[in-house]
Formats: C-alpha cells, sequence, structure tokens
C-alpha cells in the first residue's frame, strides 16, 4: 500500500489526502493550525467571515470533484433583486453599467489575448485606454493585485471573462467556506485519512512521498529552496458588519482602481446575527502604499453605496494579506512557468501559486490531483471524477 504524507490541511491538502485515500494510499494530513481550512477557514459566529471574499466558481474541474462526492452543500442564492444592485465607481460617480467600450472585451470570439503582452496594451487596442483600464480594475476581483494591466493578457482575459460570466459562475456555500471544508475533512476521515491538528513540520520525512501543500513561503522555508518564489497579490482586507438598511449596494466595483466591496449578508443571512450585514472588501495595494491606504479607499467605496454606515458598525476587523491571494502572471510568463509541482526526491507542491492551471482555488485542486498521480508513481491514477 502507497503511504503519503500531505503537509498543510487548506483546500490543497485536504484535496490530496481525498484524492489518494480514494486511490487506495494510507495517508497522514500535518496541519500546524489548530483547525483545518487554510486560507478556506471561516470565523467562529457570531459574524462568519473568510480570510478575504471568497466565490466557488463552477466552470471548472474543481467544482464538478466536489459535487461528485457531494461536497459542496447547500449553496446560498442571490435575490434578483439584489443582484440588481451591483454598482460600479466610474469616474467618481456610482454607476448601473459600465462604459460601452468596455463590452468590446467581452464580445463571444474575441481571440485569446496574447501571453507576452500586457493586458493594459492588449485592452487598450481592442476597446480604447478608458474602457481598458476600467475592465483591468474589475478583474481585480478575481486576481487582488493592485495593476492588473501590467499583468500578461492572457492571465488577465481568462480571469475577466470568468468574474463576467452570465449565468454567474460565483456560488456561495452556506455557512462560509468552513462547511466545504468540514465537508472535506468528513471525507477524508471516512477513508481513513490520518489527520494531525497543531502538528507543524520542519523537517521532511524520508520514508515516504510527501506532498507540500502549504503558502509558497513555507514550502520555502520548509524546502530550503530559495528558488519557491512567485509574483502575488498584497491586499488590505476590510470586514464589517452594519446593521441592516433598505437600498444597500449588493456589490461595489472600483473601476477607477482596482477594489471590491461585497455585502454577503445578501445571498447568506447566516453570516451575521439578524438584523445586521456582513461586508466584506478587498483593495489591492502598490508596493508604497500602506494597510492605512487600502482601507481608505474602502471607506470611499463605502461612502458611496452604503448610506451612513459609520454610524451603523457593530463589528469592524481589518487585515493585510501579503502574498497570499494566488499567483498573478506577468507578461511573457503563465502558470507553466511558476514553480514545478514535482520537486524531485518524492517531494511534491500544492498550492494556489504552483505551476497548475485554473482560477483562484482552482490552481490548488489541480495542482493537489497533479502531485497525487506523481507521488504514486503513475499516471493511471484514476482521476476520471476531476
Amino acid at each position: 500500500m502507497h503511504r503519503i504524507t500531505v503537509i498543510g490541511g487548506g483546500l490543497a491538502g485536504l484535496t490530496a489526502a481525498v484524492t489518494a485515500a480514494e486511490a487506495g494510499a494510507k495517508v497522514t494530513i500535518h496541519e500546524a493550525h489548530h483547525t483545518l481550512g487554510g486560507r478556506a477557514r471561516t470565523a467562529e459566529g457570531p459574524y462568519r467571515t473568510n480570510e478575504g471574499p471568497h466565490a466557488l466558481y463552477n466552470g471548472g474541474p474543481h467544482w464538478a470533484w466536489l459535487k461528485q462526492r457531494d461536497l459542496i452543500g447547500p449553496l446560498a442564492p442571490l435575490p434578483p433583486l439584489e443582484a440588481a444592485r451591483l454598482r460600479l465607481r466610474h469616474k467618481g460617480v456610482l454607476r448601473r453599467t459600465p462604459p460601452f467600450a468596455m463590452l468590446k472585451l467581452l464580445r463571444p470570439g474575441l481571440p485569446q489575448a496574447p501571453v507576452d503582452t500586457d493586458f493594459l496594451t492588449w485592452a487598450t487596442r481592442i476597446a480604447g485606454e478608458e474602457a481598458a483600464r476600467a475592465a483591468a480594475h474589475y478583474s481585480a476581483v478575481a486576481l487582488f493585485h493592485h495593476d492588473p494591466g501590467a499583468l500578461s493578457a492572457a492571465f488577465v482575459q481568462e480571469r475577466l471573462r470568468r468574474a463576467t460570466k452570465l449565468p454567474p459562475e460565483a456560488h456561495y456555500p452556506v455557512g462560509g467556506w468552513a462547511s466545504v471544508v468540514d465537508r472535506m475533512a468528513a471525507r477524508a476521515w471516512n477513508l481513513g485519512v490520518r489527520m494531525e491538528t497543531l502538528s507543524r513540520v520542519d523537517t521532511l520525512p524520508t520514508d515516504t512521498p510527501v506532498i507540500v501543500a502549504t503558502s509558497l513561503a513555507a514550502a520555502r522555508r520548509l524546502l530550503a529552496d530559495d528558488s519557491l518564489t512567485w509574483a502575488s497579490g498584497r491586499t488590505a482586507l476590510v470586514d464589517l458588519a452594519v446593521r441592516t438598511r433598505r437600498g444597500d449596494a449588493f456589490a461595489v466595483s472600483d473601476l477607477d482602481s482596482p477594489g471590491w466591496i461585497e455585502r454577503f449578508t445578501a445571498q447568506d443571512r447566516t453570516l451575521a446575527p439578524a438584523g445586521e450585514q456582513l461586508i466584506q472588501g478587498q483593495i489591492p495595494l502598490a508596493p508604497h502604499e500602506s494597510k492605512a491606504d487600502g482601507v481608505a479607499r474602502a471607506e470611499q467605496l463605502l461612502d458611496l453605496a452604503f448610506d451612513g454606515w459609520r454610524t451603523r458598525v457593530t463589528w469592524r476587523g481589518e487585515a493585510l494579506a501579503n502574498g497570499r491571494t494566488g499567483a498573478v502572471d506577468l507578461p511573457g510568463t503563465s502558470w507553466r512557468d511558476r514553480p514545478a509541482i514535482d520537486r524531485g526526491d518524492g517531494v511534491y507542491l500544492a498550492g494556489d501559486q504552483v505551476a497548475a492551471p485554473g482560477v483562484l482555488s482552482e490552481v490548488s485542486f489541480n495542482s493537489a490531483l497533479t502531485a497525487v498521480s506523481l507521488a504514486l508513481g503513475s499516471n493511471a491514477l484514476d482521476l476520471k471524477h476531476a
């Protein structure tokens, strides 16, 4: 029987553990935190926040894998009236519709953008600079970067398409992402996976294949490999609970500069006590900007879309996510150029900044499946359910 050690109990680690156990391997997970989930943890009540806004996209293999195993659970539907309350800040004011020229970048049949050109240059040729910048800033909801226009056109185009698709691909598990994590952990347990929390690993075991499913920074320290680096975002995260008021926006996308504010209780009222709304925002930061700069920009969006929010606040949280929002690809690079999954000597990487395709959590999922296939020493691993 194959034996596999998984270091890290987030989405990548749990996916790897379940997949390996389904293939008959004996699996042990080591998680340094006292609970599983990684960045998919949901805070315990009364305000059930995730580490930044989280959505589960249904257009990729991760969704199909979870659904076939009945791991998604109930989803929070967005009422049509709430969906109509999406607002866009453009030229300093709130609007209901994007610049008309921006739609040129979303039309069916548009050729795939090039890898070796930045998005702003490519999009400007198609729709003009104003629409190109607006589209780049809108795409920040799916890439958490302060200057999306400077990234690879192919990389940004994929995220822009996924984020603007109708009907929307983004879905929200009732109760936050912890509900999905709990179901994944229960499946792993039923498959015989041994899960050890508060178990920090400082030295790699040498007797079994090891899947390192941690952040790239943690993997770099554990493997003493300075080559394990890749560009990521730096983002101010703002969480607010406010007393309910009719007419609040569902979400606000900043087309003047990257930023996104969303009222998560619009689709899932279990995330906050009755009579209160939970709002989460992400404001990408340039290298010279501080968390306070991002918070100030978030407050500008709140002033526009949530009348009287300052007097309605019942709880507030702020955080800085540095290099914890997934990989971003610069012009001339793609996911294939990120740190390789196979590190040699029976060590494999999984996570959202390694060489695997997908958007957001899909990268963690795809890299986990590849790592398990390699760790088991054969491409014959049955992945038909993926």
